[in-house]
């Protein structure tokens, strides 16, 4: 179910910096959509902060219709201004819904998700096979057959290419798959573990990690896998590095005096530096944000949570319950797995609103997502 907003009295910022789960969504009207086009019209806006109510309460109507082919329109109430007023042409109905949402986005100054694509992994005990599918879970398809433990799936920016761990050759290694030609190579096979891939904003280097030299470090390498080069020495079982949108930094989960805590590291080699998270302890599975300001992970406290915290550091925000989140193009949506039933589900939550949706089109034991980017 969506939820339905009181009176808006005067119009919201749309792009104004927002403070984690303080943001009211933004009320919208929809009329003259059913079926499949108004299922996914209502699911692209609710995950990226809106929600809906009647006509005159509304900031921005919607309306259209979906015979055949979809037509759109978009106004914004208070300044009397048609945004949008388009019809779609080619594809399914599920994608001219998805870029009529997108056109909205766009014309308020915002990035849809619409076109964006996630990686995750689907077990069947314990083994599994990673997928890839529309962020929607559209058009779910299966890119290994390995019939292994696979784990971190990690989408090459602006490819589609992924990067993960398999164990198909009974040992946990990591991979490269090109999505396009079909294409498998070999990056890591050292003994021990090859885990956590993380691939740069530039595509050219692939942080992971590794247990070559008996302990569990963090290393850094060109994107074939060549050129290692170690980045700790912390014998404190590392795990889980991310990359900074400029490419300078290396965010990754590690232990201090015997806690969990996040850290960085210069992707060029240095001094490792703390990143507080203040009023949250055991933080894991740190993702920073593409504009640069936030690093959501999962603090292990009692249960999981999804937490958020300023890039720099500082007082963390807990967002919901979940694990193993990814942050979208739009820097605001995340994708993450939640525990229900004793399997995982994926869901996408809306930072700023604390909005969540489960991504329904998915059945199955799915967690471990990457957000294309």
């Amino acid at each position: 179910m969506f939820a339905f907003t009181s009176r808006a009295d005067e119009a919201i910022d749309v792009n104004k910096d927002l403070v984690p789960g303080m943001a009211k969504p933004i009320p919208v009207n929809l009329s003259g959509f059913s079926g499949e086009a108004l299922e996914v019209i209502q699911f692209d806006l609710y995950v990226q902060g809106f929600s809906f109510t009647t006509a005159d309460e509304a900031q921005y109507l919607l309306s259209g219709s979906a015979n055949g082919n979809l037509t759109g329109r978009a106004s914004d109430r208070f300044n009397k201004a048609m945004l949008v007023n388009t019809s779609y042409n080619s594809g399914s109905l599920r994608r001219q819904a998805h870029w009529f949402v997108d056109d909205f986005l766009k014309a308020i100054g915002r990035k849809g998700l619409g076109q964006s694509k996630i990686a995750f992994k689907s077990a069947k005990g314990e083994r599994g096979e990673i997928y890839v599918a529309d962020f929607d879970g559209g058009g779910a398809k299966p890119v290994t057959a390995d019939n292994a433990i696979v784990a971190a799936p990690s989408f090459v920016p602006g490819r589609l290419a992924l990067y993960y761990t398999t164990y198909k050759n009974g040992n946990p290694d990591i991979w490269f798959h090109d999505l396009t030609s079909g294409a498998r190579n070999p990056v890591a096979t050292f003994p021990g573990s090859n885990i956590s891939p993380a691939v740069s904003p530039d595509g050219s280097k692939v942080a992971m990690i590794l247990s070559k030299s008996g302990a569990v470090d963090l290393y850094v390498a060109n994107a074939s896998g060549k050129e290692l080069r170690q980045l700790t020495r912390t014998k404190e079982d590392d795990s889980s590095p991310c990359w900074s949108p400029d490419g300078q930094w290396i965010c990754f989960a590690t232990r201090s005096n015997g806690r969990r805590v996040l850290c960085k590291v210069p992707a060029s080699g240095g001094s490792v530096q703390s990143i507080e998270t203040r009023g949250i302890s055991n933080p894991s599975e740190p993702d920073w944000s593409p504009d640069g300001k936030w690093i959501v992970f999962t603090a292990q406290m009692g249960g999981f949570e999804v937490c958020v915290v300023p890039a720099t550091g500082g007082s963390a925000t807990v967002l919901v319950s979940g694990e193993d989140a990814s942050w979208s193009p739009n820097s605001r949506t995340v994708v993450y797995a939640r525990r229900g039933g004793g399997h995982y589900t994926l869901s996408l939550l809306d930072v700023p609103t604390k909005q969540t949706k489960d991504i329904s089109r998915l059945s199955g034991n799915n967690s471990q997502p990457s957000w294309a980017k």
